[in-house]
């Protein structure tokens, strides 16, 4: 492995082991030497990569942001219509909030008042929410009389909801919960011909995030001892 692979494990590493960190102690509470010894390395090892706190919450947000441009992104791709393609994104948005701490950390750091951190990822889940929405209108698989941006905000503002109320109820961040959305939203939103063609529960489009190991076991502090030393802590 050479030096540029290892610091880049180490570095995921760190940004894992800062959201798990953040999503349980909070942006005030947490500790530089939590994160550190959750990604198996030393504090110096981190500030090689981190300046500060503020740095490492910036580097889980844009985790955050980039996995779900990319998972947004990817499932248009397989997605016939952009309607069942909106569907499929907050199934797999939702699934991420479940089973990955980088992408639960990164919506509760950029969008809670404890620390305001860009990007603010529900603006730019609104953002995503409406281009598909514009795309569907254009297509004409959206039913004439919606409001594009009433539509958006329903669909935000409930995904946003079960976020919130996942944190301290995981069944609030089922497929069930969101596919009953689905299924009371559907009917009014997609246009008549357009409908028997929607899965509210979401097709084989959708994409199991699979977050990254963590790299902790593979990564040692007798790898980082040269690049320490190249660098102030």
């Amino acid at each position: 492995m050479t030096k540029q692979e290892r610091a880049t494990r180490t570095r995921q590493a760190l940004i894992r082991s800062a959201a798990v960190v953040f999503e349980q102690h909070g942006y005030a509470q947490a500790r530089l030497t939590l994160i550190s010894s959750g990604a198996g390395v030393s504090t110096g090892a981190l500030h090689f990569h981190f300046e500060n706190k503020a740095a490492v919450a910036e580097a889980v947000v844009a985790e955050a942001s980039q996995g779900l441009r990319d998972m947004s992104a990817a499932i248009r791709r397989r997605t016939d219509t952009a309607l069942q393609a909106l569907v499929d994104t907050s199934h797999a948005l939702v699934e991420r909030l479940s089973g990955d701490p980088v992408s639960r950390a990164g919506f509760r750091l950029s969008c809670d008042g404890e620390r305001a951190a860009a990007p603010d990822l529900r603006m730019e889940w609104h953002h995503r929410v409406r281009e598909l929405l514009d795309e569907a209108a254009a297509a004409g698989t959206l039913a004439d009389d919606i409001a594009r941006e009433d539509a958006a905000a329903a669909t935000v503002a409930v995904t946003a909801g079960f976020e919130v109320l996942g944190r301290h109820d995981s069944e609030w961040l089922s497929p069930y919960r969101l596919t009953g959305f689905w299924q009371l939203l559907l009917p009014r939103l997609a246009a008549a011909k357009t409908l028997p063609l929607l899965d509210p529960a979401g097709t084989g489009a959708v994409a199991s995030p699979r977050a990254p190991a963590l790299a902790a076991s593979a990564v040692g502090e007798a790898e980082e001892t040269a690049a320490l030393t190249a660098e102030p802590t």
